[in-house]
C-alpha cells in the first residue's frame, strides 16, 4: 500500500538501509577511539561543526531552502549558552539547553518572515535577518562587544562530572552530537522527510496533494536552528567562549562550503565536509588570511571536478541504484 508520503515523493519510504546503520556504528567506533589518538578539543570542535553543517543539511539537501544566515542560529546560542553558564550560574548542561532554545525561538521568527518567500529571495532574507542579528549582538552590552563572552565556566555535568577533564568533556560533545545526528537522520527517512523531499522536487505536485508546504518548510527551518543552536551552545561550553565570529556572515558561507564539500542531501556528507574543513583550518592556521583563499579553491574544485560531493561522488561509484517496484494499475 503507498502512503501519501510515498506518493509525493515518487518512491517507497524506507526507514534507513542497514548499510546506513553499519557505518553509523563504525562512525561511533572511530569516534570513541578517536580522542586517545588525536587532540580531543580538535575533536570536539569538528563534532560541532558536524552538528552544524548536518542541521543545515537537512534544511537545503532535503528541503531545498538555501539559507544564507544560518550562523546566526549558530552564534546566539553561543551567547546565550556562555552568559546563561558565566552570568546566570547555570550548569553546563541548562546552559547548553538554554542557547538551544534560544536558536530555536529565533527560528520561529526568522523562517515565520524567510518561508515567504523563495529561491535567491529566501536567501537573502535570511542573510539580511542574519546581518541583523549580528550588529545586534556586536552592540548589545551583555555579548561583551568585540571581545565576546571569554572564560566561561564549563562547570559540573549534573553536579557530578568535571567537564575540565578533556575525556569528560568530549564525551559529552559525542554524545550531543550522535543525538543530532539520529534525530535527523530519523526525520530524513519520516513521512515529514519524505514530504520534505517531496516539496524539494516538485512543490506544485506536493500542493496539489494536499501538503500544507509552508508547515512544513518552517518546521524543517525551526529543527535545524535549533539543532544548529544546539551546535553552537555546545560549542562555547567547550571552548569557554562566545564571539562575534560565530554569528559572522562567513561562518554561514563556511557551512555551505562543508555542506557541498561533503556531499549534498546525503547522510554522512556533512560530517565528512566537516572534519576536512576544520582539519584543513588546523593545519593552516600559519597561512593566516591566506586559508580563505584555499577554502575558495576547494570550492571551485568541487563544482568543477565532482558535485555531488566527497560521500556523492562514493555513492555514486560503488553504490548500485536501487529499483523501484512498478505500482499496480
Amino acid at each position: 500500500m503507498v502512503t501519501r508520503a510515498e506518493e509525493a515523493v515518487g518512491i517507497p519510504m524506507e526507514t534507513g538501509s542497514r548499510r546506513d546503520w553499519l557505518i553509523m556504528a563504525a562512525m561511533l567506533a572511530a569516534l570513541l577511539v578517536a580522542p586517545f589518538v588525536l587532540y580531543p578539543v580538535f575533536l570536539m570542535k569538528a563534532l560541532c561543526f558536524a552538528l552544524f553543517a548536518c542541521a543545515f543539511n537537512l534544511l537545503i539537501g532535503y528541503g531545498g531552502l538555501l539559507s544564507f544566515g544560518h550562523a546566526m542560529f549558530l552564534g546566539t546560542a553561543g551567547y546565550i549558552s556562555a552568559h546563561a553558564a558565566k552570568v546566570w550560574g547555570f550548569t553546563p548542561e541548562l546552559a547548553i539547553l538554554s542557547g538551544a532554545v534560544a536558536a530555536t525561538v529565533l527560528g520561529v521568527v526568522v523562517g515565520a518572515i524567510a518561508i515567504r518567500r523563495q529561491g535567491i529571495y529566501f536567501a537573502m532574507v535570511t542573510l539580511a535577518l542574519a546581518q541583523m542579528v549580528f550588529f545586534f549582538c556586536l552592540q548589545a552590552p551583555f555579548t561583551g562587544g568585540e571581545d565576546g563572552i571569554q572564560g566561561v565556566p564549563r562547570g559540573q555535568l549534573f553536579g557530578l562530572i568535571d567537564l575540565n577533564e578533556p575525556l569528560a568533556m568530549y564525551a559529552v560533545v559525542l554524545v550531543v552530537f550522535m543525538g543530532g545526528f539520529l534525530l535527523i537522520h530519523r526525520t530524513i527517512h519520516s513521512p515529514f522527510g519524505q514530504v520534505l523531499q517531496a516539496i524539494r522536487e516538485n512543490e506544485p505536485r506536493a500542493i496539489s496533494l494536499g501538503w500544507r508546504t509552508d508547515q512544513y518548510k518552517l518546521l524543517a527551518f525551526v529543527l535545524s536552528a535549533g539543532l544548529s543552536g544546539l551546535a553552537g551552545a555546545t560549542k562555547a561550553i567547550v571552548f569557554q567562549l562566545a564571539s562575534l565570529t560565530d554569528v559572522h556572515w562567513a561562518m554561514s558561507g563556511e557551512v555551505v562550503l562543508m555542506t557541498l564539500l561533503g556531499g549534498l542531501g546525503t547522510v554522512f556528507g556533512p560530517v565528512v565536509g566537516a572534519f576536512v574543513i576544520v582539519t584543513l583550518e588546523n593545519y593552516l592556521a600559519q597561512l593566516g588570511a591566506w586559508v580563505t583563499v584555499v577554502q575558495g579553491a576547494i570550492f571551485v574544485l568541487c563544482v568543477l571536478t565532482f558535485r555531488r560531493g566527497i560521500v556523492g561522488e562514493l555513492r555514486h561509484l560503488s553504490w548500485p541504484k536501487k529499483r523501484v517496484p512498478a505500482r499496480a494499475g
